[in-house]
């Protein structure tokens, strides 16, 4: 978290105002008092204040880094905010590819006049969530832009995890007759952020389902059978599943009844129009395996909080006829295709 040295001035003075001022973003004594005062935090002891860049080290011989940004308005919603989401979202597109999450990089990008003490939520659930999942801050940025030219504050984050196999799922392992398996609702985050949003008059006690994946992704890091993993976020299950079907050639065939969505989201989505299988979710993951371990799964992730509500949702198949399509069966027995995501039905919703 990079600032600037060589004045007299003390971090420790208060920073007499409610709100991000521009001139807290240029390096000079405002950003050191900002930083003390908001981003330093007893419970995050990795974060190098001096340097501009952190050294690290790690155990596995296999390194997997991913980078991400978090745009979401507004930034704070009913179970998470901005913070805690950023760090929830790098540490799952780490697990999901079999490493353990070590280290976050983060940069803020704050606009002129934002709420001081929204940032300080921010941050706290950042910290916060940073402490659960075991993984350390270790260096960031802090910008702030003039009024009317950013959307408030974005979070950009790098992270690094490691490993000591090679990544072990991907869609070229996945066979016909394999399950498709969630480990939870669908959509309870986008439908979440949009009550939150409040532009349709609606109210809700919907809760983002904003959280960790490791917990899921430990108990079947090591089984045999487990093809691919990966998180439905941006597009929710809808996008992911089209990746893999196009990916593979196979068709998906789901069963409606099956796929776990939250009355209050069906609600939402009945009421304004949207479909939940293309609202994002940022606690989920779907898996494909083997038929055998199906039940094995779903047993595993059943017992754990967050998982309660598993299940085998659909298919893998092989049809001579069509390659990459996603078809739901639905409670009348009929058969139609998964809408595939062209327009941004929500925009800034991660």
């Amino acid at each position: 978290m990079k600032s600037a040295e060589g004045n007299n001035h003390s971090s420790s003075e208060p920073l007499g105002t409610e709100s991000i001022q521009l001139a807290q973003g240029n390096g000079g004594t405002l950003t050191k008092r900002l930083i003390d005062h908001v981003f330093k935090n007893k419970a995050n002891k990795d974060l190098d204040l001096l340097h501009d860049a952190a050294t690290v080290t790690f155990d596995g011989p296999y390194l997997s880094i991913t980078t991400d940004s978090f745009v979401v308005s507004p930034p704070t919603f009913p179970g998470g905010n901005v913070g805690a989401l950023s760090v929830y979202g790098t540490v799952n597109d780490l697990a999901v590819v079999g490493a353990t999450p070590r280290y976050i990089s983060t940069a803020f990008i704050i606009e002129e006049g934002f709420s001081l003490s929204t940032l300080k939520q921010i941050v706290n659930g950042m910290h916060q969530a940073a402490e659960e999942t075991k993984v350390a801050i270790v260096t960031g940025d802090t910008k702030v832009v003039p009024k009317g030219s950013g959307g408030g504050v974005f979070i950009n984050t790098t992270g690094v995890g490691d490993s000591r196999d090679a990544p072990i799922w991907d869609t070229s392992l996945i066979k016909a007759g394999d399950h498709v398996l969630v480990s939870g609702s669908v959509g309870d985050h986008g439908a979440c952020v949009l009550l939150a949003r409040e532009d349709y008059g609606l109210q809700g006690q919907l809760k983002s389902d904003c959280g960790s994946v490791v917990p899921l992704i430990d108990p079947i890091k090591h089984l045999e059978g487990v093809r691919f993993v990966r998180d439905p976020t941006r597009g929710g299950l809808s996008v992911l599943l089209h990746d893999v079907a196009n990916e593979t050639g196979f068709d998906i065939e789901l069963i409606e009844n099956n796929i776990p969505v939250r009355p209050e989201v069906a609600s939402v989505c009945e009421i304004l129009g949207f479909d939940p299988f293309v609202l994002a979710c940022e606690g989920r993951i779907v898996a494909v395996v083997a038929p055998d371990i199906s039940g094995k799964v779903l047993e595993h992730w059943r017992s754990i909080r967050n998982g309660e509500q598993a299940e085998h949702i659909g298919v893998i198949v092989k049809n001579t006829e069509s390659k990459g399509r996603v078809t739901i069966v639905t409670p009348m027995g009929g058969r139609r295709f998964m809408n595939e995501l062209e327009d941004e039905p929500l925009p800034r919703i991660c």
